[in-house]
């Protein structure tokens, strides 16, 4: 499928409603891009933190302005890629589960985010194998999307459906650059899903299309701009400022595009829906 593939929008009748969400970040205070572990960092590229933590508050404040509920992680010294709370693991209902991490410079993240499932009353529960949290756990409905290729290990799907007592679906992830599920597909609501096709295998691409025909296929320009790395709350779609094609596309489905500028922190290879771990109910 190529970008010319654009998906028809949804007829103009259709209501989105939006849900109160509850949503877990964490202060980029400690920020920097130190290695490379993932095509968009550049050590030589500089990082200016005050701008990084103001861009992250203005996508806090956006959250709280849309009428959710924002609790902040204290971020720990020495590991400058938890901002990306979304990879710290996978919050639903009575579970826990804490992410694994692949590179050795993130495995800190995983003991932090730990604690804090553990001040909220949980019992965090641990993968054997790989798995980097909502980096590449996407719950649609009452299915989980997984990605795989990259970073979490495909074997880690079968314990995470256990553990959530869910169906997974598994989808290989093909292009470096979107290494991450969340990178490449965005969840809408609970019917509907955006997704960049040239980031998965031929396989997924044929399993996304026929769980969900009515997707919004995304063009490269938005793509490579973290442009699908959005997080929505069934009506509106706070999504990075520089998609606008997508954010067009959006409109036209019925939902409401909600701008961000996070470039700082997209040096480290992430936007909104990395800053943002969702606690489902």
């Amino acid at each position: 499928m190529t970008d010319s593939h654009v998906a028809a929008p949804a007829p103009a009748t259709l209501v989105r409603t939006p849900r109160a969400r509850r949503y877990a970040m964490t202060r980029p205070e400690f920020f920097a891009v130190e290695y490379a572990i993932n095509p968009w960092m550049d050590i030589a590229t500089p990082v200016d933190v005050g701008v990084a933590v103001a861009q992250w508050d203005a996508l806090r404040t956006t959250y709280v302005r849309l009428g959710h509920r924002v609790e902040v992680i204290e971020p720990v010294p020495g590991l400058p890629d938890m901002v990306y709370a979304a990879n710290g693991g996978f919050v639903a209902r009575d579970v826990a589960i804490v992410a694994r991490f692949r590179f050795a410079e993130r495995a800190g993240e995983s003991r932090a985010y730990a604690e804090w499932m553990s001040s909220l009353g949980y019992r965090p529960v641990s993968t054997r194998h790989i798995n980097e949290g909502q980096g590449d756990l996407l719950l649609v409905g009452e299915t989980v999307l997984a990605g795989y290729g990259f970073r979490t290990d495909r074997r880690a799907h079968p314990e995470i459906s256990a553990a959530l007592r869910v169906p997974v679906v598994s989808l290989e992830l093909v292009d470096p650059r979107f290494y991450h599920l969340d990178t490449a597909l965005a969840v809408l609501d609970d019917r509907t899903i955006a997704f960049y096709p040239p980031a998965f295998s031929a396989a997924a691409q044929h399993q996304l299309q026929a769980l969900f025909p009515d997707a919004i296929v995304v063009a490269s320009a938005d793509a490579f701009v973290l442009g699908l790395n959005v997080v929505s709350d069934g009506l509106h779609v706070v999504l990075p400022a520089a998609a606008t094609g997508f954010a067009a596309q959006l409109r036209a489905a019925g939902f409401e595009p909600v701008g961000v500028d996070l470039s700082e922190l997209l040096k480290g290879g992430g936007s909104v829906k990395c800053c943002t771990l969702e606690v489902f109910p």
